[in-house]
């Protein structure tokens, strides 16, 4: 955001104009034009103005310009890796100057943070949108996991390119990057508690303390989607979402068998004994963790999608709307 400037305005009250005359016009004064109604605040222009047209083509210019920079990272950092990638190669593939990549971000880190972030909000809208149904609301904790949990694994894996920068080349990737992702973490962590927490209050749950082990679990589902990412053709996506909620629901202490499901057919039966392969929680989030970003506005998206999830069922995590 731009500082407010100051104005250097000496008119009354800033208006802009001439201070009123009183009395009688001068002789042979020519009657004034009316006076143009005033400019809408913060936008300089009279009511009713729409942006101008060469405004609109700057914001859709720049607007093409940032996704070019996120597209070609994406299919650089995967590529070739997030280390061996540098800024100048970035735009030169994109056709971008150095210039002008800075003024989308502020630096390789940034960017890094802004295409994690991509993949950790549609991560957690996804599971917003399944507890905004009412049957979900209503579910037994075994339908509402699997729902959860399968919605999330479509959201997080729907662009391999994606979900490898997401759960790979974050990891490493510097002090911001890191710092991002652990305040996904932290969002992830509220959001699971708070589902263990309405697990024991319907008697579906052994009460104690689910802290520890939301950190644990959301740990294994970073684990087991990046191993996803590494080797999308082993096994489907769906065989890591059922894998994902062996785990989810061993941790409060449940099997995933064929309990009651308010959900309807396919989301609490029918799960599979055996699924993909190493442990893994319900919603770690894309490299679930959380964070802050060294890109300006990110560390506060991440921060203001956490009011808007918390609205969500009590206690929720956050989602983070990337955007400079």
């Amino acid at each position: 955001m731009d500082p407010v400037r100051k104005s250097t305005d000496t008119s009354p009250a800033g208006t802009g104009r001439s201070p009123a005359r009183t009395g009688p016009p001068p002789a042979g004064a020519r009657p004034s034009p009316a006076e143009p109604p005033p400019p809408s605040a913060g936008t300089g222009r009279p009511p009713g103005d729409t942006v101008p047209a060469q405004d609109r083509t700057g914001q859709a210019r720049r607007a093409r310009r940032r996704e070019r920079l996120l597209t070609t990272a994406t299919e650089l950092f995967t590529t070739r890796g997030y280390p061996a990638t540098s800024i100048e190669r970035i735009c030169v593939t994109a056709r971008v100057s150095i210039r002008a990549f800075y003024e989308e971000f502020e630096g390789r880190e940034a960017l890094l943070i802004a295409l994690h972030n991509d993949v950790a909000r549609s991560g957690m809208e996804a599971a917003l949108t399944v507890l905004s149904d009412p049957a979900t609301e209503s579910a037994d904790t075994r339908a509402r996991i699997t729902a959860l949990t399968r919605a999330y694994v479509d959201a997080v894996t729907v662009d391999p390119a994606a979900t490898r920068i997401a759960f790979i080349e974050v990891i490493g990737a510097g002090r911001a990057v890191e710092e991002h992702r652990l305040l996904w973490r932290g969002l992830w962590t509220d959001f699971l508690i708070g589902e263990a927490e309405r697990a024991v209050e319907r008697g579906e749950a052994v009460r104690r303390d689910y802290g520890l082990a939301m950190v644990a679990l959301i740990g294994a589902v970073n684990e087991l989607v990046g191993h996803w990412a590494r080797n999308t053709g082993a096994f489907s996506s769906l065989m890591l979402a059922d894998e994902l909620v062996h785990h989810a629901l061993a941790v409060l202490g449940l099997s995933a068998g064929h309990g009651g499901s308010g959900l309807g057919s396919g989301l609490g039966s029918g799960l599979p004994t055996d699924g993909g392969d190493g442990g893994t929680g319900v919603a770690g989030q894309s490299s679930g963790d959380g964070g802050r970003s060294g890109d300006g506005g990110h560390s506060a998206d991440a921060g203001n999608t956490a009011d808007g999830v918390g609205g969500a069922d009590g206690a929720r995590g956050g989602l983070a709307h990337e955007g400079k």
